[in-house]
């Protein structure tokens, strides 16, 4: 398993997860929802609060997601990577190459279902 390759995929995933924050909370997209009824229709809130929570998700998501890939990067340094939290045993590298920053093997993943 070429662990150097694995390290520079979760580098350039944790680069872009903080690319993508850092648009988002300069776009302001997360920011609160006006509820002046004078200044827009009721429908045009509804729109506006949907797209709030929506942005608010995807920034949630990006959070996770990003935790996940330093938690793997971390495992690499530790060389702890590749090897299923729960069972010790290997993780298929296929398995890795679809998601890098897989905990478990396949087994153990569909006990936690």
């Amino acid at each position: 398993m070429d662990l150097n390759n694995f390290h520079a995929q979760l580098s350039a995933l944790e680069a872009e997860l903080l690319a993508e924050l850092e648009v988002g909370e300069q776009n302001g997209a997360d920011s609160t929802v006006t509820l002046d009824q004078q200044s827009v229709g009721r429908l045009s809130r509804m729109d506006a609060m949907q797209g709030q929570q929506m942005a608010l998700e995807q920034k949630r998501r990006r959070k996770e997601r990003l935790l996940q890939v330093r938690a793997a990067i971390k495992r690499i340094e530790d060389e702890d990577y590749g090897f299923c939290l729960d069972c010790d045993e290997p993780i298929n590298p296929k398995r890795l190459e679809i998601d890098p920053c897989a905990q478990r093997c396949v087994t153990c993943e569909e006990k936690q279902a």
